[in-house]
């Protein structure tokens, strides 16, 4: 089975994974981030105010993302760089991933490119308050990337509220489940688990 998360810039996509792999840990899952695939900075194109925008489609290397992920869901283990933003890519460690019976892939574009989007048995929206989405972007760029707070705000309204809006909203209606990560996250967490649950039951039948 092979389960999407898609949700923006501090939706909580890297948590949700988290409790869903503590979740079906039985099934020793694997994780395909699509962050991974980031190409290299002098790839990356720049706004009008020559400002790089890593919020676009072109910011990963589609081709070998999706070469990677039918790899893995073939049954094969893949070898990929794990991205660190503060890290020059001849630095990143290079991270083995065994296929499984249960797959697990996130990121930003996981909708937007149809190769990835055909391959998934179940798919997940998360949805939050985008006050509570710029909080976390605002702490953890600030405290982990060395931004400024007007650097954050810039790319908050140029380039990560255009992403979201652009490539990600029009696909929450394809999702199997809208996950509010809000007061209702534990609720939707436990009904999420049980549907989850039942679509890999049904597969083994």
């Amino acid at each position: 089975m092979i389960i999407g998360i898609c949700g923006g810039s501090g939706s909580g996509k890297t948590t949700l994974l988290n409790r869903l792999f503590r979740e079906f840990g039985h099934l020793n899952p694997s994780v395909f981030s699509m962050d991974n695939y980031y190409l290299n900075i002098e790839k990356q194109l720049i706004d009008e105010n020559g400002i790089y925008n890593f919020d676009l489609p072109t910011a990963l290397d589609k081709e070998k993302l999706t070469s990677d992920l039918q790899t893995l869901v073939s049954g094969e283990e893949i070898i990929v760089k794990e991205y660190h933003f503060n890290s020059p890519p001849d630095k990143n460690v290079l991270v083995t991933i065994q296929p499984s019976d249960l797959i697990i892939v996130e990121g930003l574009f996981l909708f937007h490119y149809p190769e990835v989007r055909e391959v998934l048995d179940f798919s997940i929206f998360i949805k939050v308050d985008s006050a509570v989405q710029l909080d976390r972007r605002l702490y953890r760029d600030q405290e982990t990337r060395g931004y400024s707070r007007e650097q954050i705000l810039y790319q908050w309204d140029n380039h990560v509220k255009p992403c979201y809006e652009n490539y990600l909203l029009p696909y929450e209606e394809e999702a199997s489940f809208r996950f509010r990560n809000d007061a209702h996250a534990d609720e939707d967490f436990a009904s999420l688990a049980a549907e989850i649950s039942a679509e890999i039951g049904a597969l083994k039948v």
